[in-house]
């Protein structure tokens, strides 16, 4: 029978998971309640880009396919960046402190966006600026999901983690999917609004700002909700003990298999709307002829998707995989989930790769392409939210306590990458070529998992 812990300041005293005597159910899961929720904004406010930059030029800016990329690759670099920083965070400034101060934080990137929305003038320096800044959303992950594990006992670690990333990542769904919806009404018309022109289409009086800047408020109440709620679990690691994590090698090998899993999940969720519009919308010259509404449809009988509709469906897929697999994770282990989601990583990515080059012979040829380019889309990120549930369960069962926080962390910071690196593959070479790498990769990381965890007799069973 568990008793209220007792406190000191932010930090509790005599904390133990593995000791029913010494944990606090009820205080674990107020904790993984409210971290979620402000982890929820940290990837509204990590792709909040995503959402804003394939409409862009509609709105009446002018930046070229390559700028774009760029721009959308750079919450990517610094997400990646700043979960180093995050992750030696827990331990030395407590869960309190960190929730509250990275919620407020978040404050910059999204007020940013829905001032700077509005003006086409804007410098593109300016912009990029704010993307980077939007990776502070994507760092808090690693601080996030180091913490939670202190709170919860082994047993139940996969499904607490999964739960709490899960959900977290459907803040990307969610920015994405209520993005149109949010631009089509006047609100915050202190800003103004702007007209969106679209190919063959009449003008459509929008407010961009709204997208941004409706979850100022949020941010506000839930980063005041933290400080009353949470508190610190005390864990005895220097950062130079905790770095000691690169002594020891399956450290880089479950890098490898994250960057797999969430690498995916994190760079197409960046990508998928550009890709989409590159690929099969209003930015393929092959499709569409000239820009604006006076634009021509190349292709008759051929209906041009519209990225905003679809784009949310990936990391909602992504997200909703984590979760439910999650439990599984806890009663059969992780490996061998990770093992599935490799192989059906590679089965997707070979299943996607000929729909990366559009046949524009006719409508109907098109059309078939961009239904298989979708499907293949949605089945990578089911995958690879098969492979966020499943490595999360295998770092807690791999290290020790004080490691496994700092190699979620790391690995972590590391796959946080994924729309940089997205962003800049598909900027220097094709698509298809891209693919060809991702599969090749996705062969790697089946070896790796096969022979190290999933295996009879596997050095590290877990």
């Amino acid at each position: 029978m568990s008793t209220k812990p007792e406190t000191k300041g932010d930090w509790l005293v005599s904390w133990d998971t593995e000791d029913e005597s010494k944990w606090d159910k009820k205080l674990a899961w107020n904790t993984l309640t409210v971290t979620t929720v402000s982890l929820t904004l940290c990837f509204v406010a990590w792709f909040l880009p995503s959402a804003i930059i394939p409409k862009l030029n509609a709105l009446g800016f002018t930046f070229t396919a390559s700028q774009l990329y760029w721009m959308a690759a750079m919450p990517g670099l610094s997400g990646g960046l700043l979960r180093i920083v995050w992750m030696v965070l827990p331990p030395k400034i407590g869960t309190r402190k960190m929730v509250t101060l990275t919620t407020l934080l978040l404050l910059l990137p999204v007020l940013g966006w829905g001032f700077e929305v509005t003006n086409p003038d804007v410098p593109y320096w300016r912009l990029m600026a704010l993307a980077f800044l939007a990776g502070i959303g994507g760092g808090a992950f690693s601080g996030f999901m180091a913490s939670t594990s202190y709170f919860f006992p082994k047993s139940k670690q996969g499904t607490a983690l999964g739960i709490q990333a899960g959900i977290g990542n459907f803040g990307v769904s969610l920015v994405q999917l209520l993005t149109p919806w949010l631009i089509s009404f006047g609100m915050f018309t202190f800003l103004g609004s702007q007209q969106m022109v679209m190919p063959g289409k009449d003008p459509v009086t929008v407010w961009y700002q709204n997208s941004a800047l409706v979850y100022v408020p949020i941010i506000i109440v839930v980063a005041i909700w933290a400080y009353i709620v949470l508190r610190s679990v005390p864990v005895k690691a220097s950062i130079k003990e905790q770095f000691d994590i690169f002594r020891n090698q399956d450290t880089w090998w479950m890098t490898l298999l994250y960057i797999m899993t969430f690498g995916t999940f994190s760079g197409l969720s960046a990508q998928f709307g550009l890709l989409m519009a590159h690929l099969y919308g209003a930015d393929n010259p092959a499709i569409v002829e000239g820009a604006g509404a006076s634009a021509t449809l190349l292709i008759d009988g051929y209906t041009i998707p519209d990225p905003v509709k679809f784009v949310f469906l990936g990391p909602l897929v992504g997200a909703g995989a984590r979760i439910a697999f999650s439990p599984l994770t806890d009663r059969m282990g992780g490996a061998i989930w990770t093992l599935v989601s490799g192989v059906g990583l590679l089965g997707s990515i070979i299943f996607t790769i000929p729909s990366l080059t559009p046949d524009t012979s006719s409508a109907a040829a098109l059309q078939g392409g961009f239904n298989q380019f979708l499907w293949g889309m949605l089945l990578i990120f089911l995958f690879s939210g098969i492979g966020n549930a499943s490595t999360f369960k295998q770092m807690p069962m791999i290290f020790e306590k004080r490691q496994a926080g700092g190699v979620i962390g790391w690995t972590s910071a590391i796959a946080a990458f994924g729309p940089f690196l997205f962003g800049v593959g598909l900027t220097l070479m094709s698509a298809t070529t891209f693919y060809i790498i991702g599969a090749a990769y996705a062969v790697l990381c089946i070896g790796i998992t096969w022979w190290r965890y999933a295996r009879k007799g596997a050095a590290k069973p877990s």
